[in-house]
């Protein structure tokens, strides 16, 4: 589903998509898993 959703926002830029992407990506942070260079670049641009 994560991966699915960043695709999603990657391609239409879906607010939606985007907080589900984050809500998903929470307990990665909490466990302390890095993003790919990819996903942090895109993150960025998106904020």
């Amino acid at each position: 589903m994560r991966d699915f959703s960043w695709k999603y926002f990657a391609m239409t830029g879906d607010v939606d998509a985007y907080l589900l992407y984050k809500e998903s990506r929470a307990p990665l942070e909490d466990s302390g898993m890095l993003l790919t260079e990819e996903e942090s670049d895109l993150d960025e641009e998106a904020q």
